[in-house]
């Protein structure tokens, strides 16, 4: 693997940690190049040179944390199932403000749609080939993942008032119950 220069790696940190410090504090919508590179003491240029532009290095940012949450699910693996589930949530919730903004964002539509993505292929790993053949699978995965991902918004937004085991753990009965019906 080619080393990368120092300097090359020194500005990508300083975009993005920006770019992090920004989403949380003014939102995805609110943030502009202009703004982003004044605050990052850095030209616009040099942000060019990196990244297309803000949607862009957002998507370089969510797909670093979704290579994130594909090692936790390989290591859940290992794992009970509530022990495993608790694993994925914590993620969020040590990424909490971040998310939070992400979900708050309407403009940060494609952190939604590769979130959601990942989600179902994960549950889609856990679904027996031979199953129910009365159930759409692709509807039955959306159907999943879209309320995965509906527990996990409320619960990074603080709309749901339990601890993270807790989550973790209900939405795990809610999938054994589902999935039983499922095969």
């Amino acid at each position: 693997m080619d080393k990368i220069d120092r300097r090359i790696l020194k500005s990508r940190q300083a975009i993005q940690s920006t770019f992090l410090q920004m989403l949380v504090k003014v939102g995805f919508d609110e943030i502009t190049v202009k703004k982003l590179t004044e605050k990052a003491n850095i030209g616009r240029k040099t942000f060019y040179l990196h990244y297309i532009d803000k949607y862009d290095l957002l998507d370089k940012i969510v797909d670093d944390h979704i290579a994130q949450l594909r090692e936790i699910c390989d290591q859940k693996q290992d794992k009970g199932i509530i022990e495993g589930s608790i694993l994925w949530f914590s993620y969020f919730e040590q990424h909490k403000s971040l998310f939070a903004a992400l979900f708050k964002s309407k403009g940060a539509s494609s952190f939604r749609k590769k979130l959601l993505s990942f989600t179902m292929g994960d549950i889609n790993k856990k679904l027996n080939e031979d199953s129910n053949p009365i159930i759409d699978k692709p509807i039955f995965l959306k159907f999943l993942g879209s309320a995965t991902m509906g527990v996990l918004e409320s619960y990074v937004l603080e709309e749901v008032d339990s601890d993270i085991e807790a989550v973790a753990t209900q939405v795990v009965q809610l999938y054994t119950k589902l999935l039983s019906l499922y095969e």
